[in-house]
């Protein structure tokens, strides 16, 4: 495998981390209620995205493969838990 190839796949594996992040990261600011966040912009996404990619290497390491549903669903529910928790009141 070459350079890459090596960073399409790795590209292909964030993806969803990095899809279901900007949607929550982005979905305040549409809303009619205004952001109220703990930190900045730009940690929020930080740390939705280190989550989601740490919740994928996660079900790459117990499942033994990428891909399993069960780990789109822990990755949801993890990225959805703490855009809620960063923008609780």
């Amino acid at each position: 495998m070459n350079f890459f190839a090596f960073l399409v796949h790795l590209a292909g594996f964030m993806a969803p981390a990095v899809v279901v992040g900007l949607i929550l990261w982005l979905a305040p600011l549409w809303s009619s209620q205004g952001r109220v966040a703990r930190w900045s912009r730009a940690i929020d996404l930080t740390v939705l995205l280190v989550m989601g990619v740490g919740v994928l290497l996660a079900g790459l390491v117990f499942f033994g493969r990428d891909g399993k549903m069960a780990t789109y669903a822990a990755l949801v529910l993890v990225q959805g838990t703490l855009a809620w928790w960063m923008r609780r009141r």
